[in-house]
C-alpha cells in the first residue's frame, strides 16, 4: 500500500511560480514510477510528467516541458513539481500517482489556479 498527500497548490498570476509537494508513505522502491497529473472539470485527466522513484531522467508532457521540473527528496519521501512561467491553461487539480507494478495509487489532489 502507498499513501500520497499533495501540498502547495494556490492562486498565482500568469508568469508566476508554484512548487507542489507529494509526500509518500508506505512501500517505495526503485521500480515505483511517480507521476504528476492535472484535471480540469469536464475534461480528462492530463499527464504532466513522471520519474522513477530512485533515479532516472524525468519525462514531461510537451505542454510543460521547459517550464516544469520534477524532483525527489528520497530521504523525506517527497516528490516535487516545480512550476515556472505558469499560464492560465495550467489551471487544474494536480495529483500525484504512484505506479507499483500493476497497481496505481493517487493522492487527493491540490488546486492550482493561474489568472491572466
Amino acid at each position: 500500500q502507498v499513501q500520497l498527500v499533495e501540498f502547495g497548490g494556490g492562486f498565482v498570476q500568469a508568469g508566476g511560480s508554484l512548487r507542489l509537494s507529494c509526500v509518500v508513505s508506505g512501500r517505495t522502491s526503485s521500480s515505483v514510477i511517480m507521476g504528476w497529473f492535472r484535471q480540469v472539470p469536464g475534461k480528462e485527466r492530463q499527464f504532466v510528467g513522471s520519474t522513477r522513484w530512485l533515479g532516472g531522467t524525468p519525462y514531461y508532457d510537451d505542454s510543460v516541458k521547459g517550464r516544469f521540473t520534477i524532483s525527489r527528496d528520497n530521504a523525506k519521501k517527497t516528490l516535487f513539481l516545480e512550476m515556472n512561467n505558469l499560464e492560465p491553461e495550467d489551471t487544474g487539480v494536480y495529483s500525484c500517482r504512484a505506479q507499483v507494478g500493476v497497481n496505481y495509487y493517487w493522492g487527493q489532489g491540490t488546486q492550482v489556479t493561474v489568472s491572466s
